[in-house]
């Protein structure tokens, strides 16, 4: 029972996103997603539209400006109208958009730090009429607004906006696994909940609304564009690109109701397992992926490691280290050279890496200094 109560509060924790805030990366063309840019871009509440129609939280007051949302002068649904005129409004101008682009953030506000800033700032160098929608709780506050201020204050289309699971999981395989999760029916696992909640709901807006899934400890490093239904490798047979061994999850690009994300959702309410590391997240998407070789067919892309995962996580950590003579520094160009011309992003393995130095030099000085828009103390 101690157990039960147990888990039970940290679920809630977890999921009931009005009390986490007070204890504190394809054409998204649905109506709901065009309330959920209405509640962060043009700073309104939609009070007036029950949950039944959209799966963030709403004010239950009446509709009111937010005096702590700046407003976005350059996508501003006109204020004088309804609410359904306002969404069509917003509706008809989000192709405006060049990539749209999301993140998910299940931790608290503070933990949100200069090197996630730095994935964050990435995205708009190398796509500055790209969106990026972050699904947090903690960081759809005052706290978060602050944070993001200096991206805003650009004119970068960045916001946070708060998810309700259950409606995001509303006609998925994994609504009733939630339910069970949320009810205390089945045991979450030592992996702390929040890590899962993340690896499905990544999988529930790919599969509902299209797009590019980035992890925040991925930097980008040049344009999406063109890139369609793929996910990257993380390894693969040595010498042969092409035949993988494991994917990962940390870079997803799919159309709305993509099949092989229907099955990834499939695969986790179905072999959910809370105390195995990654079982839930890379080695799902492995598994299940390697099953739709023959059942999918040519409808999604694997790319090799290169494009995502250029440096595994033995590899990272000399990147952020000085250069101290002509080896290194021959070795610092090479791999400068296969960033630039052969990728799209970097990983930094934060589990890995969190703790590390960036050195005056490094590669990873380097990648900050060019890919960074407001720049402000990211390698300290």
């Amino acid at each position: 029972m101690e157990k039960d109560n147990c888990n039970k509060k940290s679920l809630s924790e977890v999921l009931d996103v009005r009390q986490f805030r007070h204890t504190n990366s394809p054409v998204f063309s649905t109506a709901i997603f065009a309330v959920i840019m209405l509640l962060v871009v043009a700073g309104t509440i939609l009070s007036n539209m029950s949950l039944k129609s959209t799966f963030f939280w709403s004010s239950p007051t009446s509709e009111v400006i937010q005096t702590n949302r700046m407003e976005r002068k350059s996508l501003a649904p006109p204020k004088n109208t309804t609410s359904r005129d306002r969404i069509a409004w917003l509706h008809s101008h989000l192709t405006e958009f060049e990539v749209r682009f999301f993140m998910t953030w299940f931790s608290p506000a503070e933990y949100f730090g200069k090197r996630e800033m730095l994935a964050v700032e990435s995205v708009f160098k190398a796509h500055p009429q790209g969106c990026l929608m972050i699904v947090s709780g903690s960081l759809d506050s005052l706290q978060g607004d602050s944070i993001l201020k200096p991206l805003n204050d650009r004119g970068y289309k960045v916001f946070a906006a708060t998810p309700d699971m259950s409606l995001l999981l509303e006609n998925t395989p994994a609504k009733s696994w939630f339910q069970e999760m949320k009810s205390c029916k089945r045991d979450p696992g030592r992996i702390p909940l929040h890590q899962n909640l993340s690896n499905l709901a990544r999988l529930a807006f790919l599969y509902k609304y299209g797009g590019v899934y980035l992890d925040t400890d991925f930097i980008v490093t040049r344009s999406f564009k063109g890139l369609k239904n793929s996910i990257g490798a993380q390894t693969v047979v040595e010498g042969d690109s092409k035949n993988w061994t494991r994917l990962n999850n940390a870079v997803l690009i799919f159309e709305k109701d993509h099949p092989l994300v229907y099955s990834f959702i499939e695969e986790f309410a179905s072999t959910f397992d809370g105390n195995k590391w990654g079982h839930n997240g890379p080695y799902l998407v492995t598994r299940v992926a390697q099953r739709a070789r023959e059942t999918i067919g040519d409808n999604f892309t694997v790319l090799p490691p290169v494009a995502f995962y250029p440096f595994n996580w033995l590899d990272i950590p000399r990147l952020f280290q000085t250069p101290r003579g002509s080896n290194d520094s021959t070795l610092l160009k090479t791999d400068l050279v296969k960033l630039n011309r052969e990728s799209y992003g970097l990983h930094l393995w934060n589990k890995i890496t969190r703790k590390l130095k960036i050195g005056k030099g490094s590669v990873i000085d380097i990648i900050i200094s060019d890919h960074c828009v407001v720049c402000r103390g990211i390698q300290r």
